[in-house]
């Protein structure tokens, strides 16, 4: 499940935001953009770059919540549990995608990293509910009124483009 870590990659984010302390957060979103996570052994060398200490870097890291020390699957899939959706039944949602891949709460991502299963308290899509959305390998796409069959036709779609 690991993979070798370029940091030519760090250092191109880093040219195109600069090598200053104000620049941490877009560093990081644009090293996690390139790796779909943050790999913590970019932090000494972010660190290194920036002139300041690495647990200032593992700190904005760990604060902000789009930040992911974990690798995610090539297929982001967020399952919206806001109020509408959750009263429409987001749940059995969840568990069918959970139960298709072979996840839970705590495992959230395949072993193949061909899919990361997410909940979010809120897509900004509720008339639609229940809502998921699936992002990275393809264009963003809000799918609605999701039932447990359905999200099993969403996930064989995705698997064929895996």
């Amino acid at each position: 499940m690991s993979t070798a870590i370029d940091l030519s990659v760090v250092d191109d984010v880093v040219k195109v935001w600069g090598a200053k302390p104000g620049s941490i957060i877009p560093i990081l979103q644009g090293v996690q953009e390139k790796y779909n996570y943050l790999p913590p052994e970019t932090f000494p060398y972010v660190a290194k770059k920036l002139g300041v200490s690495e647990a200032r870097i593992y700190g904005v890291a760990t604060f902000y919540e789009n930040f992911s020390l974990q690798p995610k699957g090539k297929f982001i899939i967020k399952i919206c549990d806001g109020t509408a959706c959750h009263v429409r039944k987001s749940i059995p949602n969840l568990e069918r995608l959970r139960s298709e891949l072979g996840l839970s709460e705590k495992k959230i991502t395949t072993d193949d990293l061909g899919f990361t299963v997410q909940t979010v308290a809120c897509l900004g899509a509720c008339s639609l509910a229940p809502a998921l959305m699936v992002s990275g390998g393809v264009p963003e796409k809000v799918y609605a009124n999701v039932t447990p069959d359905s999200v099993v036709d969403v996930l064989n779609d995705l698997k064929a483009k895996l």
